[in-house]
């Protein structure tokens, strides 16, 4: 276990319930949208900001968990308008994350310090330029400017995670960015009949789940 006092311990309990429900939405990624499943989704996330109470994790942390939270809750609906809201939830929990990430890292100074923090990061924005030239036509003039205005987050906050020398910031913020351009390339790119998407959509999940779960431990371990 984790941390102290067994299974029975509440931050143990937390962590795997957690969990469970993370393997549970896996299974049932295909489905179709339910209450149950947007129940689940959900559930996995808050947990995870529960954790984070237990362990008197920063108040940043939490405020993107649940931020978080919203926002799968709205992407687990079909439709324009929850999709646009979980864009806006999810970008509201990066922003968080760039807070948090630099009120607790060393500045930007330690990317030019460590040449593997400084090549990551032009990488990132190499990654960033072409997911945002690749989405570009996709994606449509009405949602240009938003999907913009989140990948741009989104770089920040992987930029912002590397300044922080807990290696499960780094490794959540890389799952982060990853998770979202499969996400963005499953909604936008790929064909309905594209036989790899069933394992994207599960893909997607993982790595996503990988990324929150990363950062929290980071932050409640350390």
């Amino acid at each position: 276990m984790l941390f102290p006092g067994g299974i029975e311990a509440t931050p143990n309990a937390t962590l795997l319930f957690s969990v469970a429900a993370a393997i549970i939405y896996l299974l049932t990624v295909d489905m179709g949208p339910t209450l149950s499943r947007t129940a689940v989704k959900t559930l996995s996330i808050l947990l995870l900001a529960g954790l984070a109470i237990t362990q008197d994790a920063p108040w940043l942390l939490l405020l993107a968990l649940l931020l978080s939270a919203a926002g799968d809750a709205f992407l687990s609906r079909d439709g324009e308008l929850p999709f646009m809201a979980g864009l806006v939830s999810f970008l509201a929990a990066h922003l968080a994350y760039i807070v948090l990430f630099l009120g607790n890292g060393e500045g930007l100074g330690l990317l030019a310090g460590e040449p593997w923090r400084a090549a990551l990061a032009l990488l990132l924005v190499l990654f960033a330029v072409a997911m945002l030239f690749a989405l570009w036509r996709p994606v449509g003039s009405d949602l240009r400017p938003p999907v913009a205005i989140y990948m741009v987050a989104l770089l920040a906050m992987a930029l912002a995670a590397l300044t922080m020398r807990l290696p499960l910031v780094v490794c959540g913020a890389l799952l982060f960015m990853a998770s979202d351009a499969m996400l963005a390339w499953e909604k936008f790119v790929a064909r309905p009949q594209a036989s790899y998407r069933p394992l994207m959509r599960r893909a997607v999940w993982i790595t996503y789940y990988g990324a929150q779960l990363a950062i929290v431990l980071a932050f409640v371990l350390a």
